[in-house]
């Protein structure tokens, strides 16, 4: 496996005041960790993925950390710094043509990819070199479309963690026709023109009357660390996705939705919902954990939008204590 040492400036390298109240509550989240590394994983085919390692002095266990459509890990350094504190070594990596891992598209600010299954590929070829590399229990958090494809992951056997948590998970896309519709429409227009081109002008969906911040989270600080690393590091940047990814997400939504293997998952999964999500569809993933044989749900009301790890104390604080008592359980701490 190809592991290549990324240079961070000495400005995020200042950890003096972390998880010392508000402020080092700030500084966790604009401070890449003193202990941990970031670098690079060579895909089998070549492309070079930009990957976060935190290890833990006495390890729990080992958690991969799977963001959603257009993140960066930057932006959950808090919920690392926790986890960490927690006793976890914590791995993320950004997705294929997004981040820091390159991009699939000629407009580096447009999300493209050609096939999911990309996707399937990068994850299942990471967790087999992720899982080679340290002893323990391993446990996978897919938030998004991170979850989907974790959950696409369990039901294809080609992870075996020991748990998984799924956070707004992208099992449906929100859209303003009826999703069978959108699917056929998105699909004929990525197969019309230039399926890389843009599905719309914004980042984050089409039209829509509420602010990006409002769709994502009520704290405005922490919606603010995204653009302060992006400002920092323009490559990070990116914008909506392809008319393609829009007609596969729908397309892989509909195929889990009818997909047999999703009764057959045996690995616990704690699956965080927010009903008033705007982005992906609340309904479908409530479908999707009726479906999995060990599954606990823990739902929010309309205090909490799309990006509960990042939403105001009150849901955050909220969510992190449902992962901590889910773990506990299915992964106890060592006497």
């Amino acid at each position: 496996m190809a592991f290549e040492k990324v240079t961070v400036p000495s400005e995020f390298l200042d950890n003096s005041a972390r998880y010392a109240g508000d402020e080092a509550a700030a500084a966790v989240r604009r401070t890449i960790p003193a202990g941990a590394r970031t670098g690079y994983w060579a895909a089998p085919d070549g492309w070079k993925l930009r990957r976060f390692d935190w290890p833990a002095a006495t390890p729990r266990g080992r958690l991969l950390f799977q963001t959603g459509r257009g993140d960066i890990f930057e932006k959950y350094l808090e919920t690392f710094a926790h986890l960490h504190a927690q006793g976890w070594s914590v791995t993320a990596f950004d997705w294929r043509g997004q981040g820091g891992s390159g991009r699939l598209s000629p407009d580096p600010h447009v999300g493209h990819v050609g096939d999911y299954g990309i996707y399937d590929s990068d994850l299942a070829a990471f967790w087999a070199d992720w899982r080679a590399e340290g002893t323990g229990p391993r446990i996978v958090l897919g938030h998004s479309m991170g979850g989907m494809m974790v959950v696409r992951a369990l039901a294809a056997r080609s992870i075996d963690p020991d748990a998984a948590i799924l956070v707004a998970p992208m099992i449906g896309l929100k859209s303003p026709i009826p999703a069978r519709i959108a699917a056929r429409v998105a699909q004929w227009i990525a197969g019309r023109g230039d399926p890389m081109r843009a599905a719309w002008r914004g980042n984050e969906r089409p039209g829509a009357l509420a602010s990006r911040r409002s769709l994502l989270t009520h704290d405005e600080e922490r919606y603010a660390d995204e653009r302060w690393w992006q400002d920092r590091h323009p490559d990070l940047v990116l914008g909506p996705p392809s008319w393609t990814w829009l007609a596969h997400g729908f397309a892989g939504a509909a195929a889990l939705a009818s997909d047999p293997r999703v009764e057959t998952i045996a690995t616990p999964v704690l699956m965080l919902i927010a009903d008033a999500d705007k982005l992906v569809d609340p309904r479908a993933a409530l479908r999707l954990g009726a479906r999995l044989p060990d599954a606990q749900i823990v739902r929010f009301g309309p205090e909490s939008a799309h990006e509960i790890l990042r939403e105001a104390d009150g849901v955050r604080d909220r969510a992190l204590a449902a992962i901590d008592s889910f773990l506990a359980a299915v992964v106890p701490a060592r006497p």
